[in-house]
């Protein structure tokens, strides 16, 4: 209570005091603090948090407006003996280990211990999903992988398109543009708007009637193999089309304008093809077929032949596969049990068989002979007496051909005789036959193929997409 007291009354005597002879009441001021007054005011600082009143003994000294230089109550005139200051009530700052704090931390512990296994359990179902989803779906044909888009990309995303007769009959004039007619099927060219060309394939049978499910099922798988095939140098099926009234099954097919390589070996009128031309022809079903025989399953030739080679309008191969009509033919002469007609499937070639008649390929090229002669037999006897006469297959060579280096000629008739040696265990796969091919010739895959290509899916667009 006198504490308070002298507190109020110091203040109002504050008040009236004249405050302009600071320097004289200075050293009065000055001399009141020695140490035991400052002593006594640690003391009550400590205890309440006021400020402590003057040493007992001396004045009371009045109080002047004095600018600090301290942070208390007290100015802090001399450095040798600062006054203590007398500082605000301040809250302490918390302790990591407070009781909120604490909290906190738990509570974000458990979310952390939560929401992490959740996240990761989410992720790992979505992956599922997808992989599971990504097994179920279809497969995209090889020949549309690239190069679409728009209705196309819609059109062809589950397989090779169907097409509509009357699509076809408008691009190859009422089906009167025939190319070519054999025993099993005909040929026909359609033109689209755009001037590309394309080759429409027809069965020759006319009715339904003699349509069995054997033939149906060949034709599908037919379609179904074609459509794995993506290569340059290959006659790529772009459609089909079945209709029942009237009965047509019919392939569209990529078109060669040059004719087939049997035509411009054999037959007159047709145009010479140089040493250079014939090893980039080799070079080119090499190519093919060892591109065919590594696809996920293997895809063989029941036919290569000169006759199955057509050429582009630069010259360069294009394989054709036109087994398919003479299959379902066949079947037709057999009687019609299906059911026990299923035991009787096409023997298919094999990897081994394909490089024996690929190596008699390139003995005709290489001689210009064809494979059967009324004057000179097989061209394989001819090969064969060759190799027991111990004299090199270079002896059948095209006496046209002036421009092949010789040793060029005898490596490639070595690998003619290791392709068509009876023994199948003993030929080499078609990845080493082109391997060693490319080392002799030096032709890459992109100097074999057509440097000319229709565009025939930009058009195609138009047909196969309902208006």
């Amino acid at each position: 209570m006198d504490l308070c007291r002298f507190k109020s009354g110091s203040s109002t005597e504050e008040k009236k005091k004249d405050t302009s002879n600071l320097s004289a009441r200075l050293p009065t001021q000055i001399a009141a603090r020695n140490p035991a007054a400052q002593v006594s005011r640690r003391r009550l600082l400590q205890d309440s948090n006021l400020a402590a009143p003057p040493f007992a003994n001396a004045p009371l000294p009045p109080s002047v407006p004095v600018p600090s230089t301290g942070s208390g109550s007290f100015s802090a005139f001399s450095p040798k003996a600062p006054a203590p200051a007398v500082n605000p009530p301040v809250t302490p700052p918390k302790s990591p280990d407070t009781p909120s704090e604490a909290g906190s931390t738990r509570s974000m512990k458990w979310l952390y211990a939560i929401l992490i296994p959740s996240i990761a359990l989410l992720l790992i179902i979505i992956a599922c999903m997808l992989l599971l989803c990504r097994n179920k779906s279809v497969a995209t044909i090889g020949p549309w992988k690239t190069g679409l888009s728009g209705q196309l990309q819609k059109a062809f995303v589950t397989g090779v398109p169907k097409l509509q007769r009357s699509e076809l009959e408008g691009a190859c004039e009422d089906f009167s543009n025939i190319v070519a007619t054999y025993p099993h099927y005909t040929v026909y060219k359609g033109t689209l708007s755009s001037g590309v060309e394309i080759a429409v394939v027809s069965t020759v049978l006319a009715s339904s009637k003699d349509w069995s499910k054997h033939s149906e099922g060949r034709f599908r798988k037919k379609i179904d193999s074609l459509s794995r095939i993506n290569h340059k140098n290959f006659i790529n099926l772009l459609g089909y089309c079945e209709e029942e009234e009237p009965f047509m099954r019919m392939m569209v097919l990529e078109y060669a304008a040059n004719g087939t390589l049997y035509e411009h070996l054999h037959v007159e009128g047709f145009d010479h093809i140089d040493w250079n031309g014939r090893m980039r022809i080799i070079m080119g079903v090499a190519y093919c077929m060892q591109y065919m025989h590594e696809l996920k399953p293997c895809i063989t030739h029941s036919e290569l032949q000169s006759s199955a080679i057509l050429l582009s309008e630069d010259g360069a191969a294009k394989i054709a596969d036109m087994s398919v009509w003479q299959e379902v033919i066949s079947k037709e002469k057999m009687p019609k049990n299906d059911d026990a007609s299923e035991h009787h499937e096409p023997v298919r070639a094999d990897p081994a068989g394909n490089v024996c008649s690929f190596g008699l390929l390139m003995l005709e090229i290489m001689s210009g002979k064809p494979p059967d002669s009324e004057h000179e037999g097989s061209l394989a006897n001819l090969a064969m007496e060759c190799i027991k006469d111990d004299r090199s297959i270079s002896c059948l060579l095209d006496p046209t051909l002036t421009t092949h280096k010789e040793n060029d000629l005898d490596i490639i008739c070595e690998l003619i005789e290791d392709c068509i040696q009876s023994d199948p265990k003993k030929r080499p796969s078609m990845r080493e036959v082109t391997t060693k091919l490319r080392e002799v010739l030096a032709i890459s895959p992109e100097a074999a193929t057509p440097r000319l290509s229709p565009l025939w899916w930009a058009e195609l667009e138009i047909l196969s997409v309902e208006s």
